[in-house]
């Protein structure tokens, strides 16, 4: 079962969640603990709570046992403004500013966000939304990260204007609906490193080569780099990635020396982009 989650306050998250209810006719359920709105449906729960989002470290407390993935629906702010559909998982490489805890990465699920954004892609074009909006995925970030079950994020950038958008809450409704509808999907799981928050070559080469990402450590972040980190990266993702795909542009020598030394201790492959 998936825990689709989102919050009561958000607009953009209550209008993917009311179109998903009205599409499937679902009903109300009281198997989701303080939770404000509660519906099952065939293979899913879908569930909304009071808090923000980036604090949702209690989804393995307050949801029902048998789910085993969450999938968040969620508003993106941006200070550019920038107008997209986007993808990511979350963690701290550093200090937790916004939830989870500090140095910590939930569990990342790389084949299903890569799908998420194959779907997203077709959904855009669907509406004609391509053109105004960009279909991305961001850099690992903010909360939450205590959360043992694989979690990822799908969200609505970036404005009042944008959450509100009953076309925007179709076009990420859909994409949900459509995969939930048939998750079977196949790629090659990888780790990024490098790009910027919206990690444009990662994101290319997701659509070009089929790379699914779990979690990808954006350039700001290289600060934090370290094999501990690295050892987070693989192992908080279901399935773990073979593969850390390299922005080289976006890394120093120093940087590619530690990647470097890592994968030949731990048998895996590095690829440059």
């Amino acid at each position: 079962m998936y825990g689709v989650v989102f919050s009561s306050k958000d607009p953009a998250g209550s209008g993917i969640a009311r179109y998903i209810v009205d599409y499937y006719g679902l009903e109300p359920s009281r198997d989701c603990i303080k939770a404000i709105k509660c519906y099952v449906g065939e293979n899913f729960y879908l569930a909304g709570f009071e808090e923000d989002v980036i604090y949702f470290d209690f989804l393995d407390e307050r949801m029902p046992s048998n789910v085993t993935q969450y999938i968040v629906l969620s508003r993106h702010s941006s200070r550019q403004r920038i107008k997209s559909y986007t993808v990511h998982h979350t963690g701290n490489f550093g200090e937790a500013h916004y939830g989870g805890k500090s140095g910590s990465l939930a569990v990342a699920s790389p084949i299903t966000t890569h799908k998420l954004l194959l779907l997203l892609k077709e959904k855009c074009e669907i509406y004609n939304r391509c053109g105004e909006y960009e279909v991305s995925y961001e850099a690992t970030h903010h909360g939450p990260t205590e959360v043992n079950k694989p979690l990822c994020f799908i969200e609505i950038g970036s404005s009042i204007d944008e959450w509100k958008d009953p076309i925007n809450h179709r076009v990420i409704a859909e994409t949900v609906i459509d995969y939930l509808s048939n998750d079977k999907h196949e790629c090659l799981v990888v780790a990024g490193i490098g790009g910027g928050h919206y990690p444009r070559k990662h994101t290319r080469y997701a659509f070009e080569k089929n790379y699914c990402y779990g979690h990808i450590m954006a350039k700001y972040a290289l600060i934090y780099l370290s094999k501990d980190t690295l050892d987070k990266m693989i192992n908080r993702s279901i399935p773990k990635p073979q593969t850390i795909v390299v922005e080289k542009k976006g890394t120093k020598k120093e940087h590619r020396i530690l990647i470097e030394q890592y994968v030949t201790d731990n048998n895996l492959e590095i690829i440059y982009v």
